[in-house]
């Protein structure tokens, strides 16, 4: 049974989109030269596309003349040697004749819409006398009429092997045997069917044994690993896993210890510096079957708790939730921060206490505390009303809290509660409370500055409500400006976004600009020391 399962290994590909595909030349020839040595039936040495420059630290190369220049050299023993093509991104006159090559066949992916495009591709890579893997990603996005139109493309080209990608490690078991099963009772049996898992769930090596303890008898089954389960997303199955499971239970002889070896001697340090795996972003992703990268889009907001995340991609619709599309996020996120309440009797009542009176708002800038001395002359001097924004600084008395950001709320929830009898809580519709009602609750689209770089910037929002209060100044403290995130930015770790220098000064300008545009009455007071008054 043994004969008719054969694994791959697709480090130098697949591993290759954490480190931009730059293993060194030394751990390339490393990984070949291990795999080579454990026995692994297919070695995939990295993708070939067009649009990058041969470079021989890199396994991603323009055409499969850059591949010679790398592996050429190398004794392949009794492995299959394979490139990658995303299609689209190689034409295939980059792609010379397999009898010049080192590589013995080109697996090509694609997606759904372009099926038809895309087997004709692998067809003229075929007539060059390549073993051609026809590659369909996000398998889990084809229903079952679509499926029956991909393996009528598929027989009619009759690959090597046809593979089933779980692009975003969707798949449970159940899934698994639906697609798979289709396949085997679809494609003519000369053609291969293979597997390539994700680890969103942790399902991708219990998927693969799946498989591999249950393989077709009339036809070649190819299984998908990673040294130490490096690649893209969640990462893949581990390779040194397959590998022991079908020494143990499949009577197999592939030698493990070449595996730990390339694991110890490459793989360890490259952890190092970057990571992979299984983490709650990819696990999030894939509950809510959609890509990682929508996922990325909202918790990078730091404004959102997990609650409100989960509601947002709960509302992603047909194609586009596999299909990344920003600005259809961006829509979705702000039409969910939008929701509307009846804020007319709190609104009534807050302007009530607020017309007439200084204003002294308080930011979660180091300043704070630094400066402390600046804020306690101002607070001594002036006779005014305090709010804090999305925080509550140590030390001052605090008449309001305004919060506008739910992960915040949830953050502060408890220190809120305790803070109840001192500081009344002003929140924005887009924030649901634990327990009872909030003191003032505003509409937070009412608040919003729809062309700014931050539309929901809570300083420019607070100030907007305090304009339209009629409060006779304003003063400033804590509110330092973004700097790039090698310099701390708040008081609080837990606050802090990831900026490049770039776009913290965008931000500063988009702010500025924003309390310019307000045309208030007289400029904010900057108590404590801010990039904002220098701009």
């Amino acid at each position: 049974m043994q004969n008719n399962i054969k694994l791959l290994d697709c480090t130098l590909r697949d591993g290759g989109y954490l480190n931009d595909w730059e293993f060194g030349k030394s751990n390339i020839v490393n990984i070949f030269e291990r795999l080579v040595s454990a026995g692994i039936d297919i070695i995939e040495t990295g993708f070939i596309d067009e649009r990058r420059p041969f470079d021989e630290n890199r396994t991603i190369f323009p055409d499969t003349e850059s591949a010679n220049m790398i592996y050429a050299k190398l004794d392949k023993g009794n492995s299959m040697i394979v490139g990658m093509i995303d299609f689209g991104t190689c034409s295939i006159d980059n792609i010379q004749p397999s009898e010049e090559c080192c590589l013995d066949g080109i697996r090509v992916i694609f997606k759904k819409q372009k099926m038809h495009e895309a087997i004709d591709f692998c067809r003229a890579v075929k007539d060059k006398g390549y073993k051609v893997f026809a590659q369909a990603v996000s398998i889990t996005s084809y229903n079952d009429d679509e499926l029956s139109e991909l393996t009528e493309l598929v027989n009619d080209l009759e690959p090597y092997a046809f593979s089933l990608v779980d692009t975003y490690g969707l798949l449970h078991k159940g899934q698994l045997r639906h697609y798979f099963d289709f396949a085997v009772s679809h494609l003519k049996k000369t053609i291969g069917i293979g597997y390539h898992a994700h680890n969103n769930f942790q399902l991708a090596y219990a998927n693969c044994i799946e498989l591999l303890d249950d393989p077709p008898a009339d036809r070649m089954l190819v299984v998908d690993g990673t040294l130490y389960g490096m690649g893209k997303s969640a990462g893949n199955t581990p390779i040194e896993l397959l590998v022991m499971h079908m020494n143990t239970y499949h009577g197999t002889a592939y030698h493990n210890s070449q595996i730990l070896e390339a694991i110890e001697v490459t793989m360890l340090d490259i952890k190092r510096k970057v990571d992979w795996g299984y983490s709650f972003k990819f696990f999030l992703a894939a509950s809510h079957d959609c890509h990682p990268n929508y996922v990325n889009y909202l918790m990078d907001t730091g404004k959102l708790s997990v609650k409100s995340i989960s509601e947002i991609l709960d509302s992603l619709k047909g194609e586009k939730k596999l299909l990344y599309d920003k600005d259809y996020i961006r829509e979705l996120y702000f039409e969910y921060q939008k929701q509307q309440c009846r804020d007319s009797e709190s609104v009534k009542e807050l302007m009530s206490d607020l017309s007439g009176s200084n204003v002294l708002i308080m930011g979660p800038g180091n300043n704070i505390y630094e400066q402390r001395d600046r804020v306690a002359g101002y607070l001594k001097d002036n006779d005014c009303i305090t709010i804090s924004i999305n925080f509550i600084p140590d030390g001052y008395d605090i008449d309001y809290v305004f919060m506008s950001n739910a992960k915040r709320y949830v953050q502060l929830c408890s220190a809120l509660n305790e803070q109840k009898e001192k500081s009344k809580l002003i929140a924005t519709s887009n924030i649901t409370r634990t327990l009872g009602e909030f003191d003032y609750t505003l509409n937070y689209s009412e608040l919003l500055d729809e062309d700014a770089l931050m539309p929901d910037n809570p300083l420019i929002m607070l100030l907007k409500l305090l304009k339209d209060a009629g409060v006779a100044g304003i003063a400033l403290a804590g509110f330092d400006g973004y700097r790039e995130t090698s310099v701390s930015n708040y008081v609080n770790p837990n606050m802090e976004y990831s900026y490049s220098s770039q776009e913290a000064d965008n931000i500063n300008n988009d702010t500025v600009k924003g309390i310019r545009k307000l045309k208030l009455d007289t400029p904010p007071v900057y108590v404590t020391e801010s990039i904002y008054e220098k701009l």
